[in-house]
């Protein structure tokens, strides 16, 4: 699929966005931007939100990774649902009883405004980080398919990308992303459902028959119970699922400002649950989709793209969609669902991100000349931030995406898991000040608990090996073989922490 067509389909796909951003930005105040007037309807939110939450990372990432993880990530997945149901019937009831802007006005009105900061900046670094890994990818995809056969560099590829999310959300905001979303997550699973069918018919073979494939079965474990010191054992990935959840779409403020944006606490729990239904299913998709693109892989030897000089499996899905002989139609659907995952959560991130900073730093209440300029000009900075955060990662990120991505948010949420629950279910009181301290303290003695495995590999490696251990990454294998390690269930013990030390600052 040459270069040329690839930009084509791409200017297509943004002139029918920018008409839907017309239609729905034709009013743009600042309580339209934020919280689109109150007025969406709860089954166009939820829809929306399967590719908000899906997003580039899913649309790429999951399928790549299933030759290192199998279908282990389902047990994440299924933790998601739960975590849901929490959020459903837990964190959406207070949120509407206090009729917030922000969620993390609720800190505010509960511990003060050294609380509700620390809320807030925990949530920017986490959605700052968060938006940049999910547009990281569709950034590399273009650059590598695109823009290095016309020579052009990786940080204007990234600039071009930014600038085109913000000229569709610049004026409506979450008004404009409700219905963007909408007809993004559309083209999102049709995208996976084709490359499904016209590989099978590539392999020859029926969706029973590759069921029960020799081939499949090497990929469709879900269930690793028989470690519980390695890291993708149930436990771990399922209970760190749920805490995942809770931060990353409860006490995010990108995922409940479209939730905020319903008539009712009624349909936004409609919303929630029917939504978590969704998820569950496209995201078995993406995994079964991985199967079939390396059983692919093997048939046709295909080697796995790389970056850096490092392989990259996220690119094995473009790879084999626009480099193989499948066809254009796989070609087209498969950049159509790539934007459309990707630009799905960027989009509104970049829109929470302005909200954030103009609500929770800046103050802003009253819908005035003032601040609806105010609120513009951060919507520029934040896609700059947006911009130089993307370019860094092409330059320091090496794992695979959802596992980093995952990884980070054990750090960044887990202050906000605590805050939040300290709130919640204590009716303590806090001091001030000392908050900061320990939502600063709680993440590095979390990173500690992390590194604790390798640490005491490599500071007595004499014991251990009988011969010295001369690097970090040596002693990090060592401790993989042999001790407990650390998975997703890091998020939970960042938040446990964060109570633990709130409560020694509190007072009745």
């Amino acid at each position: 699929m040459n270069s040329t067509l690839i930009i084509s389909v791409i200017i297509c796909y943004f002139l029918l966005l920018y008409l839907i951003s017309y239609l729905t930005g034709k009013d743009d105040s600042n309580s339209v931007f934020f919280k689109a007037g109150k007025n969406s309807k709860w089954y166009v939110v939820a829809f929306g939100m399967v590719g908000a939450s899906l997003s580039g990372v899913t649309f790429i990432s999951v399928p790549g990774w299933i030759e290192g993880s199998q279908f282990s990530y389902l047990q994440v997945v299924l933790g998601y649902f739960v975590g849901y149901v929490i959020v459903c019937y837990v964190l959406l009831p207070v949120y509407y009883r206090l009729n917030v802007t922000s969620i993390y006005e609720f800190l505010n009105l509960r511990f003060g405004r050294p609380a509700h900061l620390t809320g807030a900046f925990y949530f920017f670094i986490s959605r700052l980080l968060g938006a940049s890994f999910r547009l990281f990818l569709v950034a590399i995809v273009l650059q590598k398919f695109v823009f290095d056969n016309w020579s052009i560099p990786f940080p204007v590829t990234v600039g071009i990308s930014i600038s085109l999310i913000w000229i569709y959300t610049y004026k409506g905001g979450i008004n404009t992303i409700v219905w963007t979303d909408t007809l993004q997550t559309f083209f999102m699973i049709l995208a996976v459902l084709i490359s499904i069918i016209l590989i099978l018919n590539s392999v020859e073979l029926s969706l029973s028959e590759y069921i029960v494939s020799d081939e499949f079965k090497k990929y469709n474990k879900i269930f690793f119970v028989e470690d519980i010191n390695q890291r993708n054992h149930f436990l771990k990935s399922f209970i760190g699922g749920i805490f995942v959840t809770i931060c990353m779409t409860g006490l995010d403020q990108d995922m409940m400002q479209k939730n905020l944006t319903c008539k009712s606490i009624d349909d936004a729990q409609k919303n929630m649950l029917s939504f978590s239904v969704v998820l569950v299913i496209v995201t078995t998709l993406f995994m079964f989709l991985g199967a079939l693109l390396f059983t692919y892989k093997s048939e046709n030897l295909i080697s796995i793209p790389t970056m850096n000089d490092k392989i990259r499996t996220d690119l094995l899905f473009p790879e084999i969609a626009l480099n193989s002989e499948l066809g254009l139609f796989l070609g087209v659907s498969f950049l159509l669902g790539l934007i459309a995952a990707a630009y799905s959560s960027a989009d509104s991130a970049l829109t929470s991100l302005t909200t954030s900073f103009c609500v929770d730093f800046l103050g802003m209440k009253e819908d005035q000349i003032k601040n609806k300029r105010t609120r513009k000009n951060v919507h520029i900075l934040m896609s700059f931030l947006l911009l130089v955060t993307i370019i860094l990662f092409k330059y320091t990120l090496s794992n695979n995406v959802i596992d980093s991505l995952l990884t980070v948010a054990s750090y960044t949420y887990g202050p906000l898991l605590g805050l939040f629950s300290f709130g919640l279910f204590t009716k303590r009181k806090l001091n001030g000040n000392m908050i900061y301290l320990v939502v600063i303290l709680a993440p590095i003695f979390t990173y500690l608990i992390n590194i604790s495995p390798t640490l005491f590999a490599y500071l007595n490696h004499e014991i251990i090996l009988g011969c010295k251990l001369k690097t970090w990454i040596c002693a990090s294998d060592y401790a993989i073989q042999n001790f407990y390690i650390f998975g997703y269930e890091l998020l939970p013990i960042n938040g446990l922490i964060t109570l633990i030390g709130l409560y020694f600052i509190s007072k009745k």
